[in-house]
């Protein structure tokens, strides 16, 4: 990865952390003003988005330092790390939603305030043009922490959607006096809390995978042989192995080659394997390859 592709995760990830401070300053103190269960939730909510967000933030800095001494495959895993604290903070998020939401719905509603659809409003843009641009650099330096703060965001744009349309349903109702109206702010705090939920399992389940090591997808692992046996000295994959550590990947490889060749031609093979398949996969860090002897025999 470049310099300036680094600069620029960097950027992204300080913009989420002052982004998500001032619309956690916003949301809660006109929550608060105008009674607003659902966008005191929403405030809430990124409150905890500014500790996900810093956590993303020094785990993509940690994640860039070159492998050393004591972790020679690298730093990758800490974006990992960070992706996996951004899902506990977002199910302790949605967990709080719903429980001052149902709570809302047991005592007096409170009357739905324009202010209160506006901070809705400029929170759903806000988020949304967040969302595309972390996504964008995190998806073309397979950050993970990145990805997970831009998921982050988009949790936040499904928060702020379910907050505009209870706000507004409740001033409409309010407005031609339509009875049980004034009840979809909290309703839609329990709506969305799902979502919030929902995006935090997917999260937290890469991230455990990651991990432990799972092997990439089955189409991945496929196109990894594919160019394997694309080399002509190649007879047989004994084992392939490929994993995420956080932002590339490391392979493991067996492969048996005739074994009349010598050890210089070997060597030249492991290296043609190993270029090939970074040329094809340009977030494979280390493809570590064994080479075993083959004979004609080995086909019975």
């Amino acid at each position: 990865m470049s310099q300036q592709q680094h600069n620029a995760g960097i950027q992204a990830v300080w913009l989420s952390l002052i982004s998500n401070i001032v619309l956690t300053a916003l949301k809660i103190v006109v929550g608060l003003m105008v009674g607003s269960q659902v966008l005191i939730a929403d405030g809430i909510h990124n409150a905890g988005d500014v500790i996900a967000t810093f956590a993303a933030l020094i785990s993509t800095m940690v994640s860039k330092k070159p492998a050393d001494e004591d972790h020679p495959f690298g730093h990758g895993k800490a974006e990992v790390i960070a992706s996996g604290i951004v899902a506990i903070i977002l199910v302790m998020a949605a967990l709080l939603m719903v429980y001052k939401s149902i709570e809302a719905l047991f005592v007096p509603a409170t009357e739905a305030s324009y202010w209160a659809l506006l901070a809705a409003v400029i929170s759903l843009i806000w988020k949304q043009a967040l969302y595309v641009y972390c996504i964008r650099i995190g998806n073309q330096q397979h950050s993970k922490s990145l990805i997970a703060t831009a998921k982050d965001h988009l949790a936040d744009v499904y928060a702020s959607i379910a907050a505009v349309l209870g706000i507004g349903i409740a001033l409409v109702g309010d407005r031609f006096h339509i009875p049980y109206t004034e009840y979809g702010d909290p309703l839609a705090g329990i709506i969305v809390s799902y979502f919030v939920m929902k995006l935090a399992y997917e999260m937290g389940r890469e991230s455990i995978d990651i991990l432990m090591e799972k092997n990439l997808s089955p189409q991945q692992m496929e196109q990894l042989m594919t160019i394997v046996r694309s080399n002509p000295h190649v007879k047989r994959i004994d084992r392939i192995r490929a994993r995420e550590h956080g932002h590339y990947i490391i392979i493991d490889l067996r492969v048996s080659i005739p074994n009349h060749l010598t050890i210089q031609e070997g060597h030249d093979i492991s290296r043609e394997i190993k270029f090939s398949i970074m040329n094809h996969h340009k977030n494979v860090e280390e493809v570590m390859i064994h080479i075993n002897p083959w004979t004609p025999e080995d086909r019975k």
